[in-house]
C-alpha cells in the first residue's frame, strides 16, 4: 500500500463521518421543536399561579361582598342607636326646653356617628308628632325611585304628644353578595332608623 492509496482512504472516512455528522444534525433539527413542546407540557412551575388567578376573583369578590354585608349592617345598627338616644332628647324635653330647631337637633344626632357617616349632606331627619298611634305611617318616603325629603320637617311637640323620630341615610353599595341585592334605592342601601314614643310631661 502505497502514500496514495492510505491518503485515499483516510480521505473517504472523513468524507463519510461528515455526511453522517449532517444526517444527524438535520434528524435533531427535525426532532427539536417535539422534544421542546414535551418539555413544556412536563414543566409544572407555573400550575399554582395558573389555578391562583383561576379562583383569585370570584374569592375576592366573594370577601369584599361578606366584609361590605357586615359593613352595612353595622352601619345600620349604629343609626339605629344614634336614633334612640336622640330621641330622648325630644322624649324627655331637653330638645323643647332648649329650643332645639332641626338644625340643632340634627348635629346632635351627627355628634353620635361621627366618623361613620357623611352626616351633613346624606343624612336625612324627620321629626312628626301625631295625635294617636293608630295614624302613624312609618313608610319609606321614596318617590319615583328616589328619596322624598320635600315633606321631612321637625315637629318636637308639646308633653303628652305622640313623636315618630326617623332618620334616613343613603349608604353606597360597591360589591352584592352571590345576586343577594344589598341596594334598595338605586346604586344605595337606604338605611332606616325609627323610634316611636310618647313624650313625657316635662313641663
Amino acid at each position: 500500500m502505497n502514500v496514495r492509496t492510505v491518503f485515499r482512504h483516510d480521505w473517504t472516512k472523513t468524507a463519510m463521518f461528515r455526511a453522517e455528522r449532517n444526517r444527524l444534525a438535520c434528524c435533531v433539527r427535525r426532532l427539536l421543536p417535539a422534544r421542546v413542546a414535551r418539555r413544556l407540557v412536563r414543566q409544572e412551575e407555573g400550575s399554582a399561579a395558573v389555578e391562583f388567578a383561576l379562583v383569585a376573583t370570584p374569592f375576592l369578590a366573594l370577601t369584599f361582598a361578606i366584609l361590605e354585608t357586615a359593613l352595612v349592617f353595622f352601619a345600620g345598627q349604629t343609626l339605629e342607636s344614634a336614633t334612640s338616644d336622640s330621641a330622648r332628647l325630644i322624649m324627655t324635653g331637653q330638645a323643647q326646653l332648649a329650643n332645639y330647631d332641626e338644625t340643632t337637633f340634627k348635629n346632635a344626632v351627627c355628634a353620635r356617628v361621627a366618623g361613620m357617616f357623611d352626616c351633613q349632606n346624606k343624612l336625612h331627619i324627620n321629626v312628626k308628632k301625631y295625635t294617636s298611634f293608630s295614624s302613624i305611617s312609618t313608610a319609606s318616603p321614596i318617590k319615583d325611585g328616589k328619596l322624598d325629603t320635600a315633606a321631612m320637617g321637625y315637629e318636637a311637640g308639646d308633653p303628652g304628644d305622640i313623636v315618630v323620630v326617623s332618620l334616613y341615610y343613603e349608604w353606597p353599595i360597591w360589591v352584592s353578595l352571590l345576586g343577594n341585592e344589598l341596594a334598595n334605592l338605586g346604586g344605595n342601601r337606604l338605611l332606616v332608623a325609627t323610634s316611636v314614643f310618647r313624650n313625657e310631661p316635662y313641663k
